[in-house]
């Protein structure tokens, strides 16, 4: 009897399909992890075999296997087990999970093989396989055993991509429409293929684009990301020089290196203050890894970080090959990176941002995720999953050790470490000679026409006069959050969601931060058609205005936000310029606040601590707090001491007593008390149920009812508690009307079974959209 495969298809509907080993090709050529061609209808398919079947599913008409697209599986058994786990999580078929990881190259059935056998062509492709008899598939059996027939690889390709060289505004005539639109779409959405561009605007981009190259404001090469990479690797790296250990440095590294040694699936929390040297830890862990033949993966929240450590990394392990992975790379270069991590034997690191955990790495030995707490490990797009839970997943499927490292822990990984599920290693003492700064509130509520009091701006003028330097944070982009019609009394709003239009003054433009709809500014009053408007609240643009007006004008001011740094190139640009000290002010967002190193910052002003402290989220308050210590730790890394003014309107709440003390404990425990009085995790398990039809659609509210009716009959069969379904914060978004239901149980299967059933029952292809989102970190 014929060896029967799962496979899981990797285009819609991604489902798990039962096909037969042919008979041409013995058993041993088909292995859990190999890319094969299998017929799907009329058609052929790229799958990937997950599995064996003992028998196959009634009712199943079963097909055989075309042929291997490697000799060797692209994916290891690890790979796919990690795959089969998420999907078991996340109510969805293995198929789904592989397409969205593997490179949209290595998902294609359109395959060639090269040939050496005077009975058949030199190059064959999938579809002259398809029609051959299963003689002639005997025999290119045989030359496939002898190495004579193999895939010629079908990989991505370099392709010109057009780069925006010129931050906003733009120097161009009023009436150059394409070209502005043109500016605009490589704004929104950075570096992107010539094809793609000219693809998605109307007639007369091509000779737009021309003249903004010709022009040197828009520039045609290699992605910025892929430019840099191959930067880092050319820089000459000679050979360790690693810094001489604290006392609590080497306690830690030897207590998690037993712990790697053991190889039965370990996690440490790496609980150390700002600026303990948790990462150099990290790096020694890895040599050690490296050196036991295992490899080491290595994450970080945000691209620039993930960069930084991969240099790091870098001048530390000489000798190791280490790669770096992250989304900004083009298809071709992460293609190029999956089928290096596939094909690689010898132990390698691999540094990257969250998705860097699903390529094939053979035999890991470590996963470290820096910076554990933030919110960035978590996808809520496409792939729905938790990169935390993953590694987790992984490290016990691979016997490695896993790290969590943070100075502000999530307080579910705290609660885990104090209950001695993951044993805690702790770094309370700063590397050096600098010491935590001292932190001061500043009262706001006083001040009504600047974003900054007095006492922070005497504050700044005196660092900057003592050729010192500064960070402010203000965690709101653009110019101003709202307009506001003087003559009407409206706000601007986005017509396709339920929330204001931010100004952007640099762009000349109001832009919903949700849905990326744009309107020229001035404009008419949508409501009234005046002009008449008053800017309300600051974003990080006026900040910057501000500042330049309140300090000495040869003071140099950088801005970091997503606006500002949406090129790439000039992220790197701006983190250069102030560590160099060509600039003494660094004004941003959160994105300043985590993972660098300015030793020469000696204040820090949060403008706005209140902000997202109110939010309709339980999570709020542990968000709050872990940005201001984090932001705070930027203050007095060098050999100065550090001050941190912490500006607030509301000077009397306790939480301000934990912030002002770097008193992670104290806000853990009051905090975990409220959690506790109010079953929020780590004392329940949570679900957000998602649910959003058009706007427009009549059936909408009624189909709605019925299936929600029917979720909480299902939950309480379940003793699952649902709250809702009730309109999402953002009630409308993107034309659609937004609902949510909280659900809360003891266990994560509960909670699955009751969405399992409420899906069952939604309309097949219908306007109505369920989603569910386990453990959810944004309630909006």
């Amino acid at each position: 009897m014929s060896i029967l495969w799962k496979a899981a298809l990797l285009r819609p509907p991604f489902a798990t399909l039962t096909y037969a080993a042919p008979a041409s090709l013995p058993g041993e050529a088909w292995r859990v992890g190999l890319r094969a061609l299998a017929p799907l209808g009329k058609s052929l398919a790229a799958v990937v075999l997950v599995g064996q079947e003992q028998v196959p599913p009634e009712g199943c008409e079963l097909r055989e296997l075309l042929w291997p697209l490697e000799r060797e599986p692209l994916l290891g058994q690890p790979a796919v087990d990690l795959a089969a786990s998420l999907a078991e999580r996340q109510l969805i078929s293995v198929g789904q999970v592989l397409a969205s990881v593997i490179p949209a190259g290595l998902r294609s059935a359109v395959m060639r093989f090269s040939v050496a056998g005077f009975d058949f062509p030199s190059v064959l492709s999938a579809r002259d396989l398809a029609a051959m008899e299963s003689g002639a598939l005997q025999r290119l059996a045989m030359l496939w055993a002898q190495g004579r027939m193999r895939p010629i690889e079908r990989s991505a390709r370099d392709e010109d991509y057009a780069i925006l060289k010129i931050d906003p505004p733009w120097p161009i005539r009023p009436g150059a429409v394409r070209q502005s639109e043109i500016l605009e779409y490589l704004h929104e959405r950075g570096a992107v293929s010539k094809t793609l561009l000219l693809k998605s605007l109307p007639k007369g981009a091509d000779a737009a684009l021309r003249g903004l190259v010709k022009r040197g404001l828009v520039a045609i090469g290699l992605p910025p990301a892929d430019q840099e990479d191959e930067a880092a690797c050319a820089v000459d790296v000679s050979g360790p020089v690693w810094p001489e250990f604290t006392v609590e440095q080497t306690a830690a590294l030897a207590d998690m290196t037993a712990a790697m040694g053991q190889r039965n699936g370990q996690a440490r929390l790496l609980y150390g203050i700002t600026g303990s040297g948790k990462t150099m830890v990290y790096l020694r862990l890895a040599e050690e890894c490296l050196s036991s033949g295992r490899s080491a993966i290595l994450l970080a929240p945000e691209v620039a970080l993930a960069c930084s450590l991969h240099r790091q990394a870098r001048e530390r392990l000489p000798g190791w090959r280490v790669l770096l992975v992250h989304g900004y790379q083009s298809p071709a270069k992460r293609e190029r990176a999956f089928r290096e991590v596939a094909a690689a034997r010898e132990p390698m690191v691999v540094v990257g941002t969250r998705s860097a955990l699903f390529l094939p790495v053979r035999r890991p030995g470590l996963i470290v995720l820096d910076e554990e707490h933030d919110e960035s490990y978590k996808q809520d797009e496409r792939l729905n999953y938790q990169a935390k839970e993953v590694a987790w997943v992984l490290a016990r499927q691979t016997g490695s050790l896993l790290v969590l490292g943070s100075a502000t822990p999530d307080v579910k990984t705290f609660h885990a470490a104090q209950n001695g599920h993951v044993p805690a290693v702790r770094l309370m003492q700063r590397v050096g000679e600098s010491r935590l700064p001292e932190v001061e509130l500043v009262d706001l509520r006083a001040e009504r026409s600047s974003p900054l009091a007095p006492l922070s701006v005497q504050a700044l003028r005196e660092t900057v006069q003592a050729g010192e330097q500064a960070i402010i944070m203000l965690n709101r982009r653009g110019y101003a959050p709202l307009m506001y019609c003087l003559d009407c009394g409206q706000t601007v709003k986005c017509p396709e969601c339920s929330v204001g239009l931010t100004f952007h003054r640099s762009r000349g433009r109001l832009i919903c931060h949700y849905c990326g709809h744009a309107e020229e500014f001035p404009m008419p009053c949508p409501s009234c058609g005046a002009a008449n408007y008053l800017p309300l609240g600051e974003g990080t643009e006026q900040l910057e205005e501000v500042l330049a007006h309140v300090l000495p004008p040869e003071t140099a001011i950088l801005r970091m936000d997503r606006d500002s740094t949406r090129r790439q190139e000039r992220l790197e640009e701006i983190l250069r310029e102030f560590s160099s000290g060509k600039a003494q002010v660094l004004v941003g967002t959160q994105m300043l606040s985590k993972g660098h190193h300015f030793p020469g910052v000696t204040l820090v002003v949060v403008a706005d601590a209140d902000l997202g402290l109110n939010m309709p989220d339980y999570r709020a308050a542990e968000r709050t707090f872990q940005l201001l210590v984090q932001v705070s730790g930027r203050a007095g890394r060098g050999e100065k001491p550090g001050r941190v003014l912490v500006q607030t309107r509301d000077p009397g709440n306790e939480f301000w007593s934990h912030v002002l003390a770097h008193d992670y404990q104290a806000f853990y425990a009051q905090e975990l008390e409220l959690r506790r009085r109010y079953g929020y995790p780590p004392f329940s398990r949570l679900a957000l149920v998602r649910a959003s039809y058009p706007l427009n659609w009549e059936q909408g509210a009624q189909t709605l009812a019925k299936l929600t009716q029917a979720l909480r009959d299902e939950a309480a069969a379940r003793g699952v508690r649902a709250l809702g379904p009730a309109p999402a914060p953002i009630a409308m978004l993107r034309g659609r009307k937004r609902f949510h239901c909280l659900l809360k149980a003891a266990d994560w299967q509960s909670l699955r079974s009751v969405f399992a059933k409420a899906h069952e029952l939604a309309p097949v292809g219908g306007e109505l959209r369920l989603s569910l989102d386990l453990d959810p970190l944004s309630m909006l």
